[in-house]
């Protein structure tokens, strides 16, 4: 089988790219607006892009021809956090995934606990087992697209302290859960070991 995405519409395309791409980390973005409304939304093309400095890059698309929310409030404050989604936060950020109207509390909405943060001003999201506060470093429109390519730096982070073993993160006990393609996600549950090979 094979596909041309330019015979594809865009919803086509979308439902075709999500299923390809999977898992996908889920980036729960907090946000403020200028006059201290928070946000709350999850973004799943989200990666880590570098580690000297420590950089995080968010694809976010636009709802019709209006820029989201939180794309609005990080172009306009220069901060994010990004909260990591674990199994038991897994229905929060699906509440908080919802079509609001603006001026929307999305913690209120999703029952979710603002905590504050260190370094940005951006509440992170209490149940959330790790928070990464961003600072914006760059917003690239990227080509031929409608969609914004937000690269930020981690300037502090928090982790709950049950997770840190051995000067890492264990994944068997972050519980962290990943988006599939449609309305489905997977948890972490069965992994395995594969050594680099050791080539000089």
């Amino acid at each position: 089988m094979e596909i041309d995405p330019k015979q594809l519409n865009p919803s086509q395309t979308y439902d075709l790219m999500i299923s390809i791409i999977v898992p996908r980390p889920i980036a729960f973005i907090s946000t403020l607006n200028p006059g201290g409304l928070p946000n709350a939304a999850p973004f799943s093309f989200f990666n880590g892009v570098s580690t000297d400095p420590p950089l995080v890059a968010i694809s976010i698309a636009r709802r019709g021809q209006e820029k989201k929310g939180t794309l609005r409030n990080i172009e306009e404050t220069g901060e994010f956090v990004v909260n990591i989604v674990d199994e038991d936060l897994a229905g929060g950020m699906n509440r908080a995934a919802g079509n609001y109207p603006p001026k929307t509390n999305k913690f209120e909405v999703a029952g979710l606990t603002p905590k504050p943060s260190v370094k940005v001003k951006p509440p992170r999201i209490g149940e959330a087992p790790i928070n990464l506060e961003c600072r914006l470093v760059q917003i690239m429109p990227l080509p031929e697209s409608k969609d914004a390519l937000v690269i930020g730096r981690v300037v502090h982070i928090f982790l709950r302290e049950d997770l840190w073993r051995n000067g890492t993160v264990d994944p068997a006990r972050l519980r962290a859960i990943g988006r599939l393609g449609q309305s489905n996600y997977c948890r972490i549950r069965d992994t395995f070991s594969l050594e680099r090979p050791q080539t000089g």
